[in-house]
């Protein structure tokens, strides 16, 4: 058994697996790690290697403590990925999107695939069908535009994220609610267009914190996988152990 331990800019998700398939997935505060962590090893005593990915700096003392726990390895820039990197700058290439990349791999092999990934930021990263990774683009999540609207300006709201009822707003909060969840459908729809133009047979992945938000509103062909970024990293902890 696997413990990936996967480390985003708001929560912390820890997943079991049992070679390729989930046994359990568990969101957490990060400051709860080490204690969830040490619940899991005593539930799941077969579990014998873990991986850990981040994308914030961790404290060295947490790090360490949690390699006494079990032999965990840290994904980082430098890890060997099973398709061809080719990123103008790979060093500064999140591990989240390399996990992504290798989800691909692993699920749709020789297939021209961009991986959607909405949460705190929302990136988009294509693959080609020879394997190619050749970027993609990264711009602000929903909840990054509800704050960052209350933010730098005297008095806008701050909102939850809310699907609206209709396109124009007849009150602030709606139009708010309006400008942001529409903003993002349709940026996510024209990238995907601008993909779809030259690559016709494109398989397109949704997945991240707002996967379940988004997805129903929709009317093209995207198939949604909430944990497509921890069977990345499954896959990376197996390809980097064999």
């Amino acid at each position: 058994m696997n413990l990936i331990i996967d480390i985003g800019n708001t929560t912390t998700k820890l997943a079991v697996f049992q070679l390729d398939k989930i046994i359990e997935v568990q969101t957490i505060s990060t400051k709860e790690v080490v204690m969830e962590v040490e619940k899991l090893l005593e539930k799941f005593s077969e579990i014998k290697h873990g991986l850990l990915s981040t994308v914030k700096t961790m404290d060295n003392l947490e790090v360490e403590t949690l390699q006494k726990l079990l032999p965990i390895k840290i994904l980082e820039a430098s890890f060997k990925v099973p398709f061809k990197n080719c990123y103008d700058t790979p060093l500064t290439l999140g591990v989240d999107r390399l996990a992504l990349m290798a989800a691909v791999v692993k699920q749709s092999p020789n297939k021209n695939v961009l991986v959607i990934d909405a949460g705190s930021c929302i990136t988009y990263d294509f693959m080609d069908a020879d394997q190619n990774y050749l970027g993609g683009a990264i711009s602000p999540g929903v909840e990054m535009r509800y704050k960052s609207l209350e933010a730098f300006t005297s008095n806008l709201p701050s909102l939850q994220k809310t699907i609206p009822n209709q396109r124009i707003g007849s009150s602030t909060e709606a139009s708010i609610h309006s400008g942001v969840v529409h903003g993002v459908l349709h940026e996510i729809e024209s990238t995907i267009k601008v993909y779809q133009n030259k690559y016709p047979d494109l398989t397109v992945i949704l997945t991240g914190g707002d996967t379940d938000f988004l997805c129903k509103q929709f009317k093209i062909s995207i198939f949604a996988n909430s944990n497509f970024l921890l069977e990345g990293l499954n896959f990376l902890l197996e390809f980097n152990s064999n």
